[in-house]
Order: structure tokens, then C-alpha cells, then sequence
């Protein structure tokens, strides 16, 4: 008997409607994460530009990740 291929998954299964739904909060939270730990910095250094560089960091740390997700679940369909 000859072995059968595996099955393939469904591409509109929950599993991967997780995946895109998770990148699209990853930017946000991430976002919000550097705006909080910012402040921190501020209370603890008393300072008043802390949040901002928080802010930029998050920002750009939730894009890497988003672009990261986005490369690897392209990479899943092929």
C-alpha cells in the first residue's frame, strides 16, 4: 500500500485567524508597554522625555515583530 500525503489545513481555520488577529494588537501593546515603562523611567530619574524615547522604542519594537509574524505566516503558505 502506498502511503497517503498528509492532509493539508484549512487556510480559514481559527488557528490562523489567531495568527492575523494577534498582529493586529501586537503594535498597540507594544506601544502602550514602552509609553508605560517611559513614565516609570520619568518618575524614577525625574525626568520629562523618558516617555517619549518608551514610545518610540514600543513603536518600533511592534513593527519588527508584526513584520517578523507577517514574514513568517507568508512563509507558512508557501
Amino acid at each position: 500500500m502506498a502511503d497517503s500525503p498528509p492532509p493539508v489545513p484549512k487556510k480559514n481555520s481559527p488557528g490562523s485567524l489567531a495568527r492575523y488577529s494577534e498582529i493586529g494588537f501586537i503594535i498597540p501593546a507594544s506601544v502602550l508597554v514602552g509609553l508605560f515603562l517611559g513614565k516609570l523611567a520619568d518618575r524614577w530619574l525625574h525626568t520629562q522625555w523618558l516617555y517619549l524615547v518608551g514610545l518610540l522604542v514600543g513603536a518600533v519594537l511592534g513593527f519588527w515583530q508584526m513584520i517578523r509574524m507577517a514574514m513568517g505566516a507568508f512563509k507558512d503558505q508557501k
